[in-house]
């Protein structure tokens, strides 16, 4: 194969992840460069390797339109205030006490971020948790510090928890139920061990002292976009209660057929149309029908249009030989201790995605776990463990390999928070990171050892 042609594509897949550390810059443009670059090479150097209908067939179209259908379901959900709603409720119900308030509210927005994304949990509960905080003079710091951490966890528990989950899920045919008995333990232990220390190392100092606003201290005026911002997202009355309860019976069985019907597309796309079915639009003469096109105007589809691009360049780097350049250079180190091989897979995939983005390295690995899997011949379930677990975990070393990290700095800076800020994050964050991919090295071990 031409080293120039593998260089090009080499190049241009650098070109993508540079543009998604850069903030400003518009990454799906950079990415559709860097795709028609790489295929307009690749035709010139192998003409007949590239057609019209292997770049189709190179893009996985279940993916695709099983991220149109949960970009459906959750922008229904924001629209109905849902999640909103349950946060309002759990904010009225636990605001007297400190402990079951911390317990309760990370462990929901934990679970909400199983299926929505972490960045849209972080817009709904934050600030709430932020809100209450002042009603009830205690730091927010603690609450902040285990929404955002174990919302991190949540890619853990569902093969829709997070973009490179819907890849993995997708490629290997994994199902919820698979998910839950593969990765529901682990899941359990570290957030269950992350907000057990939370709570007894800063929550409990927290709570024996009164805690004001930076802002209220030191009597400073409140800037217009802090109030804005708090009078936006803190919404105080509550929705109808029958739009709550049928859509969050839709959810209900939305995650139950997940677990009986293994084809994720089909489920996805059932569950789409109920939603819409049950949450009708008014139309400009009042009345109310299902219109599934109104939603699908709100969606966002430049994650999708990003992952047609990331398909089509690791398809050209499958055909000028550069995957299999990284395939023969892992089996020819020569690990055949399936142990050592999950961990250097956890590892690596760990420190790659703490660098880098998740998702250009998660489509990067998958053939290489394929190949470890059908022509290696190891166990599929641990090195996918592995896999999840590393892809998933490694972007919390850094508060910018998440966004809802982020998000939660953000809000934290708008209310003046000063206690959360990023050096604070990175120092609590990076050590619970850690924590997380040591307890995914021992719960390697215990199953390979007592499982398999």
């Amino acid at each position: 194969m031409p080293v120039l042609l593998q260089l090009i594509v080499i190049a241009s897949f650098s070109m993508v992840i540079i543009a998604l550390f850069r903030e400003k810059t518009d990454f799906l443009t950079y990415s559709m460069i860097a795709m028609f670059i790489a295929v307009v090479a690749t035709f010139y150097f192998l003409p007949e390797e590239i057609t019209i209908e292997s770049l189709i067939l190179a893009i996985e179209w279940e993916v695709v339109f099983f991220l149109i259908a949960v970009f459906t379901i959750v922008e229904i959900l924001e629209d109905k205030r849902i999640f909103e709603e349950i946060a309002l409720r759990i904010t009225n119900k636990f605001h007297t006490n400190t402990r079951k308030f911390f317990w309760v509210m990370c462990l929901i927005s934990t679970l909400s971020a199983a299926f929505i994304q972490d960045i849209s949990v972080a817009v709904i509960f934050i600030p709430m948790i932020i809100h209450t905080c002042h009603k009830m003079h205690i730091n927010p710091t603690p609450f902040l510090l285990g929404t955002t951490i174990c919302i991190n966890l949540a890619a853990t528990l569902t093969p829709f928890g997070s973009s490179q989950n819907i890849l993995i899920s997708s490629e290997f045919n994994l199902s919820a139920t698979w998910f839950a008995l593969s990765l529901g333990l682990y899941f359990i232990i570290s957030t269950l061990l992350t907000l057990f220390l939370l709570d007894y190392f800063i929550l409990r100092k927290s709570i024996k002292q009164i805690w004001l606003p930076h802002c209220t201290i030191n009597e400073e005026p409140l800037e217009r976009n802090h109030i804005a911002t708090h009078e936006l997202t803190i919404r105080e009355e509550h929705i109808d209660k029958k739009v709550f309860n049928k859509n969050i019976t839709a959810l209900f069985i939305f995650v139950i057929l997940l677990f009986i019907i293994p084809s994720i597309l089909f489920v996805g796309i059932f569950a789409a149309l109920i939603f819409v079915m049950i949450n009708p639009r008014k139309d400009a003469s009042g009345r109310r029908h299902p219109s599934i096109s109104y939603y699908f105007s709100k969606i966002d589809y430049k994650l999708i249009f990003f992952f047609i691009c990331l398909f089509i360049l690791v398809f050209c780097m499958e055909v000028n030989g550069t995957i299999k350049l990284l395939e023969d250079l892992i089996i020819s180190l020569s690990i055949t201790d399936l142990f050592m091989l999950c961990l250097f897979i956890l590892i690596a995939t760990s420190l790659l995605s703490a660098l880098l983005d998740n998702v250009p390295i998660t489509v990067l690995f998958i053939p290489i776990i394929t190949v470890l899997i059908s022509e290696a011949g190891f166990p599929a379930t641990p090195l996918l463990i592995a896999f999840i677990l590393g892809i998933n975990l490694g972007g919390n070393f850094l508060p910018q390999g998440s966004a809802s990290d982020m998000m939660t700095l953000d809000f934290a800076k708008k209310n003046h928070v000063h206690d959360m800020n990023y050096n604070k994050l990175l120092k609590i964050g990076g050590l619970f990171a850690l924590l997380h991919v040591l307890i995914g090295i021992g719960y390697l071990w215990v199953y390979i050892h007592f499982f398999l």
